[in-house]
Protein backbone atom coordinates (compact mmCIF):
# COMPACT_ATOMS: atom_id res chain seq x y z
CA UNK A 1 0.00 0.00 0.00
CA UNK A 2 1.19 3.51 -0.79
CA UNK A 3 2.23 5.55 2.21
CA UNK A 4 0.09 8.61 2.93
CA UNK A 5 1.07 10.96 5.72
CA UNK A 6 -2.08 11.16 7.80
CA UNK A 7 -2.98 13.75 10.41
CA UNK A 8 -1.82 12.62 13.82
CA UNK A 9 -5.07 12.13 15.70
CA UNK A 10 -5.68 10.42 19.04
CA UNK A 11 -6.63 6.74 18.90
CA UNK A 12 -10.28 6.34 19.86
CA UNK A 13 -11.45 2.92 21.06
CA UNK A 14 -14.94 1.94 19.94
CA UNK A 15 -15.57 -1.47 21.43
CA UNK A 16 -12.81 -3.66 20.00
CA UNK A 17 -12.21 -1.32 17.06
CA UNK A 18 -9.62 1.45 17.13
CA UNK A 19 -9.96 4.67 15.15
CA UNK A 20 -7.14 7.17 14.61
CA UNK A 21 -3.95 7.80 12.69
CA UNK A 22 -2.11 4.80 14.16
CA UNK A 23 -4.55 2.37 12.50
CA UNK A 24 -5.97 2.11 8.96
CA UNK A 25 -9.02 4.15 7.96
CA UNK A 26 -12.13 2.36 9.25
CA UNK A 27 -15.26 1.61 7.20
CA UNK A 28 -18.62 2.11 8.85
CA UNK A 29 -22.27 1.99 7.85
CA UNK A 30 -25.77 2.38 9.28
CA UNK A 31 -28.89 0.26 9.36
CA UNK A 32 -32.18 1.43 7.86
CA UNK A 33 -34.37 -0.98 9.81
CA UNK A 34 -36.72 0.04 12.58
CA UNK A 35 -34.39 -0.54 15.54
CA UNK A 36 -37.34 -1.77 17.59
CA UNK A 37 -37.44 -4.72 15.16
CA UNK A 38 -34.79 -6.71 16.99
CA UNK A 39 -34.53 -9.68 14.62
CA UNK A 40 -34.62 -7.51 11.49
CA UNK A 41 -31.94 -5.21 12.84
CA UNK A 42 -29.76 -8.14 13.88
CA UNK A 43 -30.01 -9.57 10.37
CA UNK A 44 -29.03 -6.29 8.72
CA UNK A 45 -26.17 -5.60 11.11
CA UNK A 46 -24.90 -9.12 10.50
CA UNK A 47 -25.06 -8.59 6.73
CA UNK A 48 -23.22 -5.27 6.99
CA UNK A 49 -20.56 -6.78 9.25
CA UNK A 50 -20.10 -9.76 6.92
CA UNK A 51 -19.69 -7.33 4.01
CA UNK A 52 -16.90 -5.61 5.93
CA UNK A 53 -18.46 -2.81 7.94
CA UNK A 54 -16.25 -2.40 11.00
CA UNK A 55 -18.70 -0.14 12.87
CA UNK A 56 -22.49 -0.09 12.49
CA UNK A 57 -24.78 2.73 13.61
CA UNK A 58 -28.44 2.28 14.53
CA UNK A 59 -31.18 4.83 15.07
CA UNK A 60 -32.22 5.31 18.70
CA UNK A 61 -35.16 7.65 18.35
CA UNK A 62 -37.74 6.44 20.87
CA UNK A 63 -38.30 4.22 23.88
CA UNK A 64 -38.91 1.07 21.84
CA UNK A 65 -35.65 1.56 19.94
CA UNK A 66 -33.69 2.19 23.14
CA UNK A 67 -35.18 -0.90 24.79
CA UNK A 68 -34.18 -2.96 21.74
CA UNK A 69 -30.48 -2.08 21.89
CA UNK A 70 -29.38 -4.61 24.56
CA UNK A 71 -31.11 -7.61 22.94
CA UNK A 72 -29.68 -6.59 19.55
CA UNK A 73 -26.15 -6.49 20.92
CA UNK A 74 -26.70 -9.73 22.81
CA UNK A 75 -28.16 -11.43 19.73
CA UNK A 76 -25.18 -10.40 17.62
CA UNK A 77 -22.74 -11.66 20.25
CA UNK A 78 -24.50 -15.03 20.30
CA UNK A 79 -23.92 -15.25 16.54
CA UNK A 80 -20.24 -14.46 17.00
CA UNK A 81 -20.58 -10.97 15.51
CA UNK A 82 -18.66 -8.45 17.59
CA UNK A 83 -19.07 -5.31 15.48
CA UNK A 84 -19.44 -2.16 17.63
CA UNK A 85 -22.96 -0.73 17.65
CA UNK A 86 -23.30 3.06 17.71
CA UNK A 87 -26.43 4.83 18.87
CA UNK A 88 -27.63 7.70 16.67
CA UNK A 89 -29.42 10.26 18.86
CA UNK A 90 -31.39 13.35 17.89
CA UNK A 91 -33.55 15.65 20.04
CA UNK A 92 -34.27 13.21 22.89
CA UNK A 93 -30.96 11.41 23.46
CA UNK A 94 -30.53 12.96 26.91
CA UNK A 95 -33.84 11.40 27.95
CA UNK A 96 -33.31 7.97 26.40
CA UNK A 97 -29.78 7.48 27.71
CA UNK A 98 -30.94 8.20 31.25
CA UNK A 99 -34.18 6.28 30.98
CA UNK A 100 -32.51 3.19 29.46
CA UNK A 101 -29.15 2.71 31.23
CA UNK A 102 -28.82 -0.81 29.77
CA UNK A 103 -28.83 0.70 26.28
CA UNK A 104 -26.26 3.30 27.34
CA UNK A 105 -24.00 0.48 28.52
CA UNK A 106 -24.58 -1.77 25.51
CA UNK A 107 -23.78 0.83 22.87
CA UNK A 108 -20.13 1.17 21.87
CA UNK A 109 -20.41 4.88 20.98
CA UNK A 110 -22.96 7.69 20.98
CA UNK A 111 -23.55 10.05 18.06
CA UNK A 112 -24.69 13.53 19.14
CA UNK A 113 -25.84 16.21 16.68
CA UNK A 114 -25.15 19.60 18.29
CA UNK A 115 -27.72 21.19 15.99
CA UNK A 116 -30.63 19.51 17.74
CA UNK A 117 -29.57 19.45 21.38
CA UNK A 118 -29.52 22.46 23.64
CA UNK A 119 -25.85 23.44 23.25
CA UNK A 120 -25.34 27.01 22.04
CA UNK A 121 -28.79 28.18 23.09
CA UNK A 122 -30.05 29.30 26.48
CA UNK A 123 -28.29 26.42 28.19
CA UNK A 124 -26.59 23.18 27.25
CA UNK A 125 -28.18 20.86 29.81
CA UNK A 126 -29.26 18.24 27.27
CA UNK A 127 -25.84 18.07 25.63
CA UNK A 128 -24.17 17.96 29.02
CA UNK A 129 -26.42 15.10 30.16
CA UNK A 130 -25.46 13.00 27.13
CA UNK A 131 -21.75 13.69 27.56
CA UNK A 132 -21.87 12.91 31.27
CA UNK A 133 -23.62 9.63 30.43
CA UNK A 134 -20.78 8.84 28.02
CA UNK A 135 -18.24 9.65 30.71
CA UNK A 136 -20.06 7.49 33.26
CA UNK A 137 -20.09 4.52 30.87
CA UNK A 138 -16.68 5.30 29.35
CA UNK A 139 -18.08 5.52 25.82
CA UNK A 140 -16.66 7.65 23.00
CA UNK A 141 -18.84 10.21 21.27
CA UNK A 142 -19.08 11.40 17.68
CA UNK A 143 -20.10 15.02 17.57
CA UNK A 144 -21.75 15.09 14.17
CA UNK A 145 -22.48 18.49 12.68
CA UNK A 146 -24.78 18.42 9.67
CA UNK A 147 -25.60 21.40 7.50
CA UNK A 148 -29.19 20.21 7.22
CA UNK A 149 -29.62 20.56 10.98
CA UNK A 150 -26.99 23.17 11.84
CA UNK A 151 -27.42 25.14 15.05
CA UNK A 152 -29.57 27.98 13.72
CA UNK A 153 -28.85 30.29 16.66
CA UNK A 154 -25.11 30.01 15.99
CA UNK A 155 -25.57 30.47 12.25
CA UNK A 156 -27.80 33.52 12.76
CA UNK A 157 -25.25 35.18 15.07
CA UNK A 158 -22.46 34.56 12.60
CA UNK A 159 -24.51 35.76 9.64
CA UNK A 160 -25.44 38.94 11.55
CA UNK A 161 -21.81 39.57 12.49
CA UNK A 162 -20.73 38.99 8.90
CA UNK A 163 -23.30 41.44 7.56
CA UNK A 164 -21.76 44.20 9.69
CA UNK A 165 -18.29 43.77 8.22
CA UNK A 166 -16.94 46.33 5.79
CA UNK A 167 -16.43 43.48 3.30
CA UNK A 168 -18.85 40.65 4.20
CA UNK A 169 -17.94 37.10 3.26
CA UNK A 170 -20.19 35.10 0.91
CA UNK A 171 -22.96 33.19 2.70
CA UNK A 172 -21.31 29.88 1.80
CA UNK A 173 -18.15 30.89 3.69
CA UNK A 174 -20.16 31.81 6.76
CA UNK A 175 -22.04 28.52 6.58
CA UNK A 176 -18.83 26.47 6.42
CA UNK A 177 -17.28 28.50 9.22
CA UNK A 178 -20.40 27.97 11.35
CA UNK A 179 -20.11 24.21 10.86
CA UNK A 180 -16.48 24.23 11.96
CA UNK A 181 -17.31 26.47 14.93
CA UNK A 182 -20.19 24.21 15.97
CA UNK A 183 -17.95 21.14 15.91
CA UNK A 184 -15.05 22.75 17.76
CA UNK A 185 -17.21 24.52 20.34
CA UNK A 186 -19.09 21.31 21.06
CA UNK A 187 -15.87 19.32 21.39
CA UNK A 188 -14.48 21.88 23.81
CA UNK A 189 -17.66 21.66 25.87
CA UNK A 190 -17.50 17.85 25.84
CA UNK A 191 -13.99 18.02 27.25
CA UNK A 192 -15.12 20.43 29.96
CA UNK A 193 -17.78 17.91 30.96
CA UNK A 194 -15.29 15.07 31.27
CA UNK A 195 -14.60 13.43 27.90
CA UNK A 196 -10.97 12.95 26.91
CA UNK A 197 -9.68 13.95 23.48
CA UNK A 198 -9.27 10.27 22.67
CA UNK A 199 -13.00 9.78 23.26
CA UNK A 200 -14.13 12.36 20.69
CA UNK A 201 -14.65 12.04 16.94
CA UNK A 202 -15.87 14.98 14.87
CA UNK A 203 -17.76 15.13 11.59
CA UNK A 204 -19.06 18.03 9.52
CA UNK A 205 -21.33 16.57 6.87
CA UNK A 206 -22.69 18.30 3.80
CA UNK A 207 -24.19 17.00 0.56
CA UNK A 208 -22.03 18.95 -1.92
CA UNK A 209 -18.63 17.61 -3.00
CA UNK A 210 -16.75 20.93 -3.04
CA UNK A 211 -18.36 21.90 0.26
CA UNK A 212 -17.28 18.57 1.78
CA UNK A 213 -13.66 19.06 0.74
CA UNK A 214 -13.56 22.66 1.93
CA UNK A 215 -15.22 22.14 5.32
CA UNK A 216 -13.06 19.15 6.25
CA UNK A 217 -9.87 20.81 5.06
CA UNK A 218 -10.72 23.77 7.26
CA UNK A 219 -11.70 21.58 10.24
CA UNK A 220 -8.58 19.41 9.94
CA UNK A 221 -6.31 22.47 9.96
CA UNK A 222 -7.77 23.66 13.25
CA UNK A 223 -7.90 20.56 15.43
CA UNK A 224 -6.35 17.15 15.97
CA UNK A 225 -9.53 15.25 16.82
CA UNK A 226 -10.23 12.06 14.88
CA UNK A 227 -12.51 12.80 11.92
CA UNK A 228 -15.34 10.83 10.34
CA UNK A 229 -15.84 11.57 6.62
CA UNK A 230 -18.80 11.27 4.31
CA UNK A 231 -21.40 13.10 2.30
CA UNK A 232 -24.52 13.34 4.41
CA UNK A 233 -26.79 12.33 1.53
CA UNK A 234 -24.75 10.99 -1.37
CA UNK A 235 -27.73 9.96 -3.51
CA UNK A 236 -28.65 6.88 -5.52
CA UNK A 237 -26.71 4.71 -7.92
CA UNK A 238 -23.89 6.16 -9.98
CA UNK A 239 -24.55 9.69 -8.69
CA UNK A 240 -24.00 8.62 -5.11
CA UNK A 241 -20.95 6.51 -5.95
CA UNK A 242 -19.28 9.19 -8.06
CA UNK A 243 -20.04 12.04 -5.66
CA UNK A 244 -18.73 10.07 -2.69
CA UNK A 245 -15.55 9.11 -4.50
CA UNK A 246 -14.97 12.66 -5.75
CA UNK A 247 -15.44 14.06 -2.25
CA UNK A 248 -13.58 11.48 -0.19
CA UNK A 249 -10.58 10.85 -2.44
CA UNK A 250 -8.90 14.28 -2.17
CA UNK A 251 -9.34 14.32 1.60
CA UNK A 252 -8.04 10.78 2.11
CA UNK A 253 -5.04 11.42 -0.14
CA UNK A 254 -4.31 14.54 1.92
CA UNK A 255 -4.21 12.38 5.05
CA UNK A 256 -7.55 13.64 6.36
CA UNK A 257 -10.04 11.14 7.75
CA UNK A 258 -10.05 8.27 10.22
CA UNK A 259 -13.41 6.66 9.46
CA UNK A 260 -15.60 6.88 6.36
CA UNK A 261 -19.14 6.09 5.31
CA UNK A 262 -20.64 6.15 1.82
CA UNK A 263 -24.26 7.15 2.49
CA UNK A 264 -25.98 5.72 -0.57
CA UNK A 265 -29.73 5.81 -1.05
CA UNK A 266 -30.65 2.18 -1.80
CA UNK A 267 -33.27 1.20 -4.32
CA UNK A 268 -36.56 0.06 -2.73
CA UNK A 269 -35.73 -3.29 -1.18
CA UNK A 270 -32.10 -2.82 -2.27
CA UNK A 271 -28.99 -4.26 -0.67
CA UNK A 272 -27.72 -2.05 2.16
CA UNK A 273 -24.26 -3.62 1.93
CA UNK A 274 -23.63 -1.77 -1.34
CA UNK A 275 -22.43 1.22 0.64
CA UNK A 276 -19.88 -0.92 2.48
CA UNK A 277 -18.49 -2.29 -0.78
CA UNK A 278 -18.30 1.25 -2.16
CA UNK A 279 -16.34 2.52 0.84
CA UNK A 280 -13.94 -0.40 0.62
CA UNK A 281 -13.42 0.13 -3.10
CA UNK A 282 -12.62 3.81 -2.58
CA UNK A 283 -9.94 2.93 -0.04
CA UNK A 284 -8.56 0.12 -2.18
CA UNK A 285 -8.53 2.21 -5.37
CA UNK A 286 -6.47 4.81 -3.50
CA UNK A 287 -4.05 2.07 -2.30
CA UNK A 288 -4.90 2.90 1.31
CA UNK A 289 -6.31 -0.52 2.31
CA UNK A 290 -6.95 -3.86 0.64
CA UNK A 291 -10.18 -5.80 1.13
CA UNK A 292 -10.46 -8.23 -1.76
CA UNK A 293 -8.65 -9.19 -4.99
CA UNK A 294 -9.00 -6.63 -7.76
CA UNK A 295 -10.00 -7.53 -11.31
CA UNK A 296 -8.74 -5.38 -14.16
CA UNK A 297 -10.92 -5.70 -17.25
CA UNK A 298 -11.11 -3.71 -20.46
CA UNK A 299 -14.24 -1.77 -21.52
CA UNK A 300 -14.45 -3.49 -24.88
CA UNK A 301 -14.33 -2.00 -28.37
CA UNK A 302 -14.86 -3.01 -32.00
CA UNK A 303 -12.20 -5.68 -31.54
CA UNK A 304 -14.29 -7.35 -28.80
CA UNK A 305 -17.75 -7.70 -30.29
CA UNK A 306 -18.16 -10.93 -28.35
CA UNK A 307 -19.48 -10.57 -24.79
CA UNK A 308 -17.47 -13.56 -23.64
CA UNK A 309 -14.74 -11.57 -21.85
CA UNK A 310 -17.39 -9.46 -20.12
CA UNK A 311 -19.18 -12.56 -18.90
CA UNK A 312 -15.91 -14.05 -17.66
CA UNK A 313 -14.96 -10.84 -15.84
CA UNK A 314 -18.37 -10.76 -14.16
CA UNK A 315 -18.18 -14.43 -13.20
CA UNK A 316 -14.69 -14.05 -11.75
CA UNK A 317 -15.70 -10.93 -9.79
CA UNK A 318 -18.73 -12.74 -8.36
CA UNK A 319 -16.66 -15.83 -7.62
CA UNK A 320 -14.13 -13.78 -5.67
CA UNK A 321 -16.85 -12.12 -3.60
CA UNK A 322 -18.34 -15.50 -2.72
CA UNK A 323 -14.96 -17.03 -1.87
CA UNK A 324 -13.52 -14.15 0.13
CA UNK A 325 -15.24 -14.77 3.50
CA UNK A 326 -13.55 -18.18 3.61
CA UNK A 327 -10.33 -17.15 1.87
CA UNK A 328 -9.91 -14.24 4.26
CA UNK A 329 -9.89 -16.71 7.14
CA UNK A 330 -7.54 -19.19 5.49
CA UNK A 331 -5.11 -17.21 3.33
CA UNK A 332 -3.16 -14.28 4.73
CA UNK A 333 -2.73 -11.48 2.20
CA UNK A 334 -5.10 -12.87 -0.44
CA UNK A 335 -6.87 -9.50 -0.60
CA UNK A 336 -3.75 -8.15 -2.37
CA UNK A 337 -4.23 -10.52 -5.33
CA UNK A 338 -4.53 -8.80 -8.73
CA UNK A 339 -6.24 -10.38 -11.73
CA UNK A 340 -6.74 -9.26 -15.33
CA UNK A 341 -9.51 -10.40 -17.68
CA UNK A 342 -8.88 -8.82 -21.08
CA UNK A 343 -10.74 -8.98 -24.37
CA UNK A 344 -8.18 -8.93 -27.18
CA UNK A 345 -4.52 -9.06 -28.15
CA UNK A 346 -3.89 -5.29 -28.12
CA UNK A 347 -3.54 -4.80 -24.35
CA UNK A 348 -4.51 -8.28 -23.17
CA UNK A 349 -1.08 -9.88 -22.81
CA UNK A 350 0.50 -6.69 -21.44
CA UNK A 351 -2.15 -6.12 -18.76
CA UNK A 352 -2.11 -9.82 -17.92
CA UNK A 353 1.63 -9.65 -17.30
CA UNK A 354 1.12 -6.78 -14.84
CA UNK A 355 -1.30 -8.89 -12.79
CA UNK A 356 -0.61 -11.88 -10.56
CA UNK A 357 -2.95 -13.88 -12.74
CA UNK A 358 -4.26 -12.77 -16.11
CA UNK A 359 -6.10 -14.10 -19.12
CA UNK A 360 -6.34 -12.58 -22.60
CA UNK A 361 -9.43 -13.76 -24.42
CA UNK A 362 -9.59 -13.78 -28.21
CA UNK A 363 -11.01 -10.69 -29.87
CA UNK A 364 -12.95 -10.54 -33.14
CA UNK A 365 -11.25 -12.55 -35.90
CA UNK A 366 -8.44 -13.60 -33.52
CA UNK A 367 -7.39 -17.21 -33.15
CA UNK A 368 -9.75 -18.87 -30.59
CA UNK A 369 -7.28 -19.26 -27.78
CA UNK A 370 -6.74 -17.60 -24.39
CA UNK A 371 -3.19 -17.31 -23.03
CA UNK A 372 -2.97 -17.29 -19.23
CA UNK A 373 -0.14 -15.48 -17.46
CA UNK A 374 1.07 -16.06 -13.91
CA UNK A 375 3.27 -13.40 -12.32
CA UNK A 376 4.19 -11.98 -15.71
CA UNK A 377 5.02 -15.24 -17.49
CA UNK A 378 2.98 -17.28 -19.93
CA UNK A 379 1.64 -20.26 -18.00
CA UNK A 380 -0.70 -22.01 -20.40
CA UNK A 381 -3.13 -21.42 -23.26
CA UNK A 382 -6.78 -22.35 -22.85
CA UNK A 383 -9.11 -23.36 -25.67
CA UNK A 384 -12.62 -24.67 -26.07
CA UNK A 385 -15.76 -24.43 -23.96
CA UNK A 386 -14.14 -25.01 -20.56
CA UNK A 387 -12.15 -21.78 -20.28
CA UNK A 388 -14.13 -20.40 -17.33
CA UNK A 389 -13.90 -23.57 -15.24
CA UNK A 390 -10.22 -24.05 -16.09
CA UNK A 391 -9.36 -20.46 -15.23
CA UNK A 392 -11.14 -20.75 -11.87
CA UNK A 393 -9.16 -23.90 -11.14
CA UNK A 394 -5.91 -22.10 -11.97
CA UNK A 395 -7.04 -19.26 -9.67
CA UNK A 396 -7.75 -21.68 -6.82
CA UNK A 397 -4.36 -23.36 -7.19
CA UNK A 398 -2.63 -19.98 -7.27
CA UNK A 399 -4.32 -18.86 -4.05
CA UNK A 400 -3.50 -22.13 -2.30
CA UNK A 401 0.16 -22.07 -3.37
CA UNK A 402 0.94 -18.38 -2.96
CA UNK A 403 -0.90 -17.43 0.23
CA UNK A 404 -0.01 -19.44 3.29
CA UNK A 405 -2.69 -21.11 5.34
CA UNK A 406 -3.44 -19.09 8.46
CA UNK A 407 -2.80 -20.63 11.84
CA UNK A 408 -5.72 -20.96 14.25
CA UNK A 409 -4.55 -17.88 16.17
CA UNK A 410 -4.32 -15.88 12.94
CA UNK A 411 -7.83 -16.97 11.99
CA UNK A 412 -9.15 -15.61 15.29
CA UNK A 413 -7.41 -12.27 14.74
CA UNK A 414 -8.65 -12.08 11.13
CA UNK A 415 -12.22 -12.76 12.21
CA UNK A 416 -12.30 -9.87 14.69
Amino acid sequence: MAEIERRKTPTVRIGKVRVGWEVPVVVQSMTNTDTADVSGTIEQVAALALAGSEIVRVTVNNEDAAAAVPPIVEGLEKRGIHVPIVGDFHYNGHILLKQFPAAARALAKYRINPGNVSIGRKDDDNFRTMVECAVENQKPVRIGVNWGSLDQALLTRMMDANSKLAEPQPAREVMLEAMVASALNSAAAAERYGLRRDQIILSAKVSGVRDLIDVYTRLASRCDYALHLGLTEAGMGSKGLIASTAGLAPLLLAGIGDTIRVSLTPKPGGDRTEEVQAAQQILQSLSIRSFMPQVTSCPGCGRTTSTYFQELAEQIQSYLRVQMPEWRKRYAGVEELKLAVMGCVVNGPGESKHANLGISLPGTFEEPKAPVYIDGKLYTTLRGDGIVAEFKEILNRYVESHYGERTKSEELVGAQ
